[in-house]
C-alpha cells in the first residue's frame, strides 16, 4: 500500500501540475493584494475581514465533524489566524516586498523539517541538503546594505512560514474535509482568533474603512476569493492526495513569481543580493523536489 502511495505521487499527473501551477499564481499575486489592503487598513483589521468574509463566503457548507474537530480547530488558528497575523505585520513592517517572498520560500524547508520532526517523515542527505541551501539562501538577505531595514520584517517572514509549514502538516490530518468545510471552519477561527484583537488595538482604522479607495477594495475581494477560496483550498485538495514532500516543492514557483510581480507593481529594486540569495534558495527547494523519498525499510 506504502509502494502505492509513492507510485501515485512519482506519477503526479497533467491535472495536479496545472492546479500547482493555479495555486502559485494565487499566492503570488496576493503578496501584493495584502500589502496593499495592510498599508490601506491595518495588520489584526485586514486578517480579521478577510477571515470574516471567508467564513460567511463559506458558511452554508460547513459542517461539525467528530474525531476531526480538533485538528480543524489547530488548522484555522494555524493558517487563518496566526500564519497570516505573521505575514501581515511583515508586509506592514517591509518596504521591499520581494525580500520577504525571498523569505517565504522558508515554508518548504520547514514543512519537511516538521514532517521529520513530528511525523516521523524519512528526510535523505539531498533533502538535507536542499534544507541548508534553502535557509543559507534567505540568511544571504542580511548581508544586502539595500535591504538591511527589511531585516526585521523577513524573520517574521520566516516565522509565518514556519507556522504555515506547521499548518500543512495539519491539513494532511483533515482527509475527507471538503474544500469549502475546511475554509469554513479555517475562516472561522481566524475571526474569532483576531477580531477582538483589532477590536482593541486598531479602533482608528476601522473607523477609517468608509474611507478606503477601490483600489484596495479590490484587491481584498481577491485576498478571499483568489488567495484564500482558490489558492488554499486547492492546496488543501492537493496536500490530501499527496505526500508533503511531492506538493510543498511544487510552490518554488510562487515566491520567485512574487518577487518579479511586487518589483513591477511597487517599483522597488531586486539587488544582486537578492538575485544570489533567491537563487540559492530555489536551488535547495529544486533539490528538496528532485530528491527521491527514501523508502521504508
Amino acid at each position: 500500500m506504502e509502494g502505492g502511495v509513492a507510485e501515485v505521487a512519482r506519477r503526479f499527473g497533467p491535472m495536479g501540475m496545472i492546479l500547482a501551477l493555479l495555486v502559485n499564481l494565487m499566492f503570488a499575486l496576493n503578496v501584493i493584494a495584502m500589502k496593499v489592503v495592510v498599508d490601506a487598513t491595518a495588520p489584526l483589521l485586514s486578517v480579521a475581514l478577510r477571515m470574516g468574509v471567508v467564513f460567511l463566503l463559506c458558511a452554508p457548507a460547513i459542517r461539525p465533524l467528530p474525531g476531526k474537530m480538533g485538528w480543524l480547530a489547530l488548522y484555522g488558528f494555524l493558517n487563518g489566524g496566526l500564519f497570516l497575523l505573521l505575514l501581515n505585520l511583515a508586509l506592514f513592517m517591509a518596504t521591499n516586498v520581494g525580500a520577504l517572498a525571498i523569505a517565504g520560500q522558508l515554508s518548504v524547508p520547514f514543512s519537511l523539517l516538521l514532517g521529520a520532526l513530528l511525523l516521523g517523515e524519512k528526510l535523505n542527505g539531498r533533502k538535507i541538503a536542499g534544507v541548508l541551501l534553502a535557509f543559507a539562501g534567505v540568511a544571504a538577505l542580511v548581508f544586502d546594505p539595500h535591504i538591511l531595514t527589511e531585516v526585521p520584517a523577513v524573520l517574521v517572514m520566516a516565522s509565518a512560514a514556519m507556522t504555515w509549514g506547521g499548518a500543512t502538516l495539519v491539513q494532511r490530518k483533515l482527509v475527507g474535509v471538503s474544500v469549502m468545510n475546511g475554509q469554513a471552519w479555517n475562516g472561522l477561527m481566524g475571526v474569532v482568533t483576531l477580531a477582538p484583537f483589532a477590536l482593541m488595538f486598531e479602533r482608528p482604522a476601522i473607523a477609517g474603512l468608509a474611507h478606503v479607495g477601490w483600489v484596495p477594495v479590490a484587491w481584498f475581494v481577491f485576498t478571499c476569493l483568489g488567495a484564500t477560496i482558490i489558492g488554499q483550498g486547492t492546496l488543501a485538495w492537493l496536500l490530501q492526495r499527496y505526500p508533503i514532500s511531492t506538493i510543498m516543492p511544487l510552490m518554488l514557483a510562487a515566491p520567485v513569481m512574487s518577487t518579479v510581480f511586487a518589483s513591477l507593481y511597487f517599483g522597488t529594486p531586486i539587488t544582486a543580493v537578492m538575485i544570489g540569495g533567491g537563487t540559492l534558495a530555489l536551488i535547495g527547494v529544486t533539490i528538496i523536489a528532485l530528491s527521491p523519498d527514501r523508502k521504508e525499510g
